[in-house]
């Protein structure tokens, strides 16, 4: 989900009903403003988050949200469901506006999501071109061995999408725990991965998203605003 940038002068077109060689002129008597500042090119690019106004007359003012929640199980990601309460059942209505998840949990999988209505911003998070890791604390059912290990740093070949999987680290905190970073997110990876070793996944908990952790203070159910130091990390 990306969110749509406009030239300034198809914007004020757009939104006035005026012919786009009109805007110049408007541009010219200092009449169009930007963000607290006199703009001067048609070219301009306005995102979705520009405070705009003309002759005084605001025409746009939106502000990005970024939040961070801490997922318990059984809550679904997703941003409504007819059966089972949601992500966005958790977050205030007033905030809703285009909310958005950047990187689904599973129903069972708990720990840092985060939410935004800046869909650019989701999409730099989530693409796998841009290798953020993402660490999940996982618990599973029988001992890990080495060749698992080398397995995930490997990669492991998915028959189904006709891919293999980029390298993921695995740090064992026991011998049935163990801290893992992915820089992807395939459907159901972490248990598809074990799952080739017949070792069923018994929890996953994400505790981080790039340089981000999940606040200890954020107990499951509990969300905030992103800090400007937190978005600093992400970015």
């Amino acid at each position: 989900m990306t969110s749509k940038s406009d030239r300034l002068d198809r914007f004020i077109s757009k939104k006035k009903s005026i012919n786009r060689k009109h805007v110049r002129l408007l541009l010219a008597q200092k009449r169009i403003i930007v963000d607290n500042q006199i703009s001067k090119e048609t070219q301009q690019l306005i995102t979705p988050f520009n405070e705009v106004y003309l002759d005084g007359e605001l025409l746009q003012k939106k502000s990005a949200i970024y939040l961070i929640l801490n997922k318990p199980k059984g809550i679904i990601s997703a941003t409504k469901d007819p059966i089972h309460k949601t992500v966005l059942d958790l977050i205030d209505p007033d905030l809703h506006d285009s909310l958005h998840i950047v990187g689904r949990l599973d129903r069972y999988s708990t720990g840092l999501i985060l939410l935004t209505n800046n869909g650019n911003w989701s999409s730099a998070i989530t693409n796998p071109n841009n290798k953020v890791a993402k660490q999940y604390i996982v618990e599973v059912e029988n001992d890990i061995n080495e060749s698992c290990i080398q397995a995930f740093s490997d990669g492991i070949y998915f028959p189904y999408e006709g891919i293999t999987t980029q390298p993921a680290a695995i740090s064992l905190i026991t011998s049935k725990k163990a801290l893992v970073e992915l820089k992807e997110g395939k459907y159901h990876q972490i248990k598809r991965m074990f799952g080739r070793f017949r070792n069923p996944v018994l929890s996953i908990h994400r505790r981080a998203i790039g340089n981000l952790q999940l606040p200890e203070e954020l107990k499951p159910g509990m969300y905030r605003h992103l800090t400007k130091e937190e978005l600093e990390l992400l970015l």
